[in-house]
């Protein structure tokens, strides 16, 4: 079994303590406005250029946005990962260009917790304070902080019911104004952001010279509106000065409320201090707000390195179309729309198809494939279970060459995973396992007494469940099985009723035998008067596949097993 370690809340402030705490920073703490932090010894690199962290090298390789090419992953700290990701800016329902996002960089986070050992400290910010969340409130008459709390709420059952592990903790842009305003005046205090007079703050990017644009470049970056005070147009805002019927926080400046980057930096710094393993979130956001989170931190300790590993996912388009997936185009379909079609494990498994830095094209086709998927694999497990009870009769197996191309497939798994998260690569490696062992299973009609060898059919099974599990993927779909019947009732009824048809079935194919003194036939076959019986067995068959009850006939006997069953209509967007 590989180590699966639990993330625990008493292990999150440890670390809280000593990455924001530790007397390396020398961080003096005045009031909740007062916070001034010195240079860290832990902060490295220089100018744009990368710099490999210092600390355990896991022997996993990594891309990083950073430098454009996989790294070898270094973390600060043996068998810990320090890792922060953007949340969701919660004025609407979610759609599926985020649980792409969010799914991917879940697989990863189970990968290398519990394939490599390392325990992942995940932190997530919830926007809950935001231009489109104020706008959105005005347009519903409510107060903004009821929107937020609406949409957050929705957006964790979202997760929940995409199987996404959540973070060790949330933590909301309103609850930390006090950290915000203080990290924007150690900004000041470096003497990298200004002030206006309209109450306004901003970064100043002239102040860090060339050092600006390490993930996407300096080059034609433009920045957002803001007033005529600003010294650069690519200038942005830390602080925003209070509007008429908006939310706003006492500060320095006046009234008002955060800019969008800031939030990031400084609750990252908040937990993990002046150095962070991982930073992850939508390729769209590369540009601005991961680069104005770079040069917020990187200001604010006074260093040259601050996130070591940017990780970054590709873009959902809708089929044919070279946009993304977003509500601001209006082309996206909701979590919730969506799962009334398809299910947590489909999705799961269309992620799983493509690399996680890749762009994913949403269609039928798509999502068919990874459900085609699934169903191999679900009839290969009915297969090898029905071989395994002895109600498949197969000529004698290759024992031998199913265990070694099963310890094939499990180095293969290990290699994929290590090189990048490859899941395209593992699943390729599953399926071909699912293959080798089909070939095997060919059923006769007649037993001949061949060798069995149902453990080498057990390990399979096994070693297959154990990678998707990992990998968020749940073969057994208890959550499903449990709200069709928790009890079991309509399994026992329906080995019953298979059996009894098996019985029947059997009955109806035996032939008279030949009484002695008169010549043979040479093809035996059931007498008219049983055709009815036969021709019955059939069509309860039939009867029951549409309604996803799945009967197989092997020779003289039978399988079956119990699919989802979805109504007719919902498999079309």
């Amino acid at each position: 079994m590989w180590p699966c370690i639990t993330i625990c809340r008493p292990l999150l402030l440890k670390l809280r303590s000593r990455y924001a705490f530790s007397k390396d920073t020398r961080q003096t703490l005045v009031s909740p406005s007062k916070l001034i932090f010195r240079p860290s010894a832990s902060c490295t690199g220089v100018g744009k250029k990368w710099t490999r962290p210092t600390g355990y090298d896991t022997g996993l390789k990594t891309y990083n946005s950073l430098t454009k090419q996989k790294e070898p992953l270094v973390l600060a700290q043996e068998g810990i990962a320090t890792w922060y990701s953007c949340g969701p800016t919660v004025y609407d329902h979610a759609h599926l260009g985020h649980a792409c996002s969010y799914v991917r960089f879940d697989i990863i986070q189970r990968v290398l917790s519990r394939v490599f050992g390392i325990n992942v400290i995940h932190v997530m910010v919830i926007t809950d304070i935001d231009d489109k969340i104020i706008r959105r409130a005005l347009e519903k008459s409510i107060s903004p902080t009821v929107l937020a709390r609406m949409y957050e709420e929705e957006f964790k059952n979202d997760m929940l019911a995409l199987k996404v592990l959540p973070p060790a903790v949330y933590l909301r842009v309103t609850e930390n104004i006090p950290q915000i305003v203080a990290f924007i005046e150690g900004i000041i205090r470096n003497e990298h952001a200004y002030a206006t007079k309209q109450g306004d703050v901003y970064f100043d990017i002239g102040s860090i010279g060339d050092r600006y644009g390490k993930l996407m470049g300096a080059g034609d970056a433009t920045g957002e509106p803001g007033d005529r005070e600003k010294r650069d147009s690519r200038d942005f805002a830390l602080w925003k000065a209070s509007k008429p019927q908006e939310p706003s926080w006492e500060s320095p400046w006046g009234k008002g409320r955060p800019g969008w980057h800031i939030e990031c930096s400084t609750i990252a710094s908040s937990v993990f201090g002046s150095q962070l393993d991982f930073h992850s979130g939508g390729i769209d956001l590369a540009f601005p707000h991961h680069e104005n989170e770079i040069a917020q931190c990187e200001a604010y300790h006074q260093c040259g390195q601050w996130g070591n590993y940017f990780l970054h996912s590709g873009h959902l388009h809708l089929k044919g179309s070279a946009e993304k997936m977003s509500k601001s185009l209006n082309n996206y379909i909701t979590i919730k729309d969506f799962l009334e079609s398809y299910s947590a494990n489909e999705f799961r498994m269309f992620c799983l198809l493509t690399k996680y830095r890749s762009a994913i094209d949403y269609s039928d086709a798509s999502l068919n494939e990874a459900r085609s998927s699934l169903a191999t694999i679900t009839a290969f497990t009915h297969d090898a279970q029905a071989y395994m009870r002895g109600q498949l009769q197969c000529p004698a197996v290759e024992e031998g060459a199913l265990w070694e191309r099963l310890a094939e497939t499990k180095a293969n798994v290990v290699r994929a995973l290590a090189d990048d998260f490859d899941t395209p690569r593992v699943v390729n490696a599953i399926m071909s396992l699912v293959y080798h062992g089909n070939r095997q299973l060919q059923p006769i009609t007649k037993p001949d007494r061949s060798p069995r060898s149902p453990a080498v059919f057990g390990a399979f099974l096994a070693y297959i469940r154990e990678v998707f599990e990992v990998l968020g993927v749940d073969l057994l779909d208890r959550k499903e099985a449990h709200s069709v019947d928790s009890s079991g009732t309509l399994e026992n009824v329906v080995e019953q009723l298979a059996r009894f048809r098996s019985d029947v079935r059997a009955f109806a194919l035996s032939v008279q035998e030949t009484p002695p003194g008169e010549p043979a036939h040479a093809s035996p076959s059931p007498c008219s008067e049983k055709l009815p019986l036969l021709k019955a067995c059939d069509t309860l068959r039939k009867d029951l596949a549409s309604m996803g009850v799945h009967i197989r006939d092997r020779g003289p006997n039978s399988t079956w097993e119990i699919s989802q069953k979805r109504p007719a209509g919902q498999d079309k967007k």
